[in-house]
């Protein structure tokens, strides 16, 4: 170079990345580019959202167990909404449905592409079974809900009875009888596993009175349904003794005799 310094080489190229010519896009050819992706869009949001090539060909149904609820029960809850494009299926509105059968303690629905719609249910687990007036047995699930009547009660869950004393009558109007059945189903549901298997009863005879009738002719006296998990904690402990009547109604001092 003239000044007597040396070239040097990245500089060059630096300088002749610079003057190299840049690609430029017209006004029209912008146009033409915005116009293009948007037909693009429009033709991918008509494909997914008003055409027929992604409806619903099926509902696929899971969680049913027995012949209490059925997959086609459920699709026939579901009914309209599961037709015409999956992605236009009001997800919430499905769920919404299928919960409202008394059986169906939760549901969970989604889009199983490309062209099924996906539920999911849990089946309400009956904890007790009320015996009516009229014989017949109203199931209770845990959360208290109850779902079906039926002529006999499940096998293996408890059967709550009231068997009121004249006292438990006298004050009706104080404690109602759903009151005296909500605290039975409470201790029924708050039963161990190795308690309930062997639950065939649970006799209300007065809110401060409950008793389990148990396989093998044992009883419990339970008291009140207060202090449920202390009272099971205790009758566990308690039933590794020799008796047939068990008494938790005070858990800090319970008995065993028979």
């Amino acid at each position: 170079m003239a000044d007597g310094r040396l070239a040097d080489p990245l500089e060059e190229e630096l300088e002749g990345e610079e003057s190299a010519p840049r690609l430029r896009l017209s006004r029209r050819g912008i146009v033409v580019l915005s116009v293009f992706g948007a037909a693009v869009l429009g033709g991918l949001a008509w494909l997914v959202f008003l055409s027929s090539v992604l409806d619903v060909r099926s509902v696929a149904v899971q969680g049913t167990s027995d012949d209490k609820l059925t997959g086609p029960q459920v699709r026939d809850v579901i009914g309209g909404l599961g037709h015409g494009p999956l992605a236009r299926v009001d997800l919430d509105d499905v769920r919404r449905r299928v919960e409202a059968i008394p059986r169906v303690a939760k549901a969970e629905v989604w889009r199983g592409w490309p062209h099924t719609l996906q539920v999911k249910v849990v089946e309400r687990k009956a904890v007790a079974a009320v015996k009516g007036d009229d014989g017949r047995f109203t199931q209770v699930d845990a959360a208290g809900v109850s779902f079906a009547t039926e002529a006999a009660p499940p096998e293996g869950v408890p059967v709550v009875e009231l068997r009121l004393s004249q006292q438990a009558n006298d004050v009706d109007g104080v404690i109602s009888r759903p009151q005296l059945v909500q605290g039975a189903v409470a201790v029924a549901a708050g039963l161990p596993p190795e308690v309930a298997k062997r639950a065939g009863a649970v006799l209300v005879h007065s809110y401060d009175d409950i008793e389990l009738q148990l396989s093998g002719g044992a009883t419990v006296r339970w008291g009140s349904p207060e202090q449920n998990d202390r009272k099971a904690r205790v009758l566990v402990a308690l039933m590794n003794q020799k008796g047939t009547n068990f008494d938790v109604t005070a858990p800090e001092a319970p008995a065993v005799s028979g």
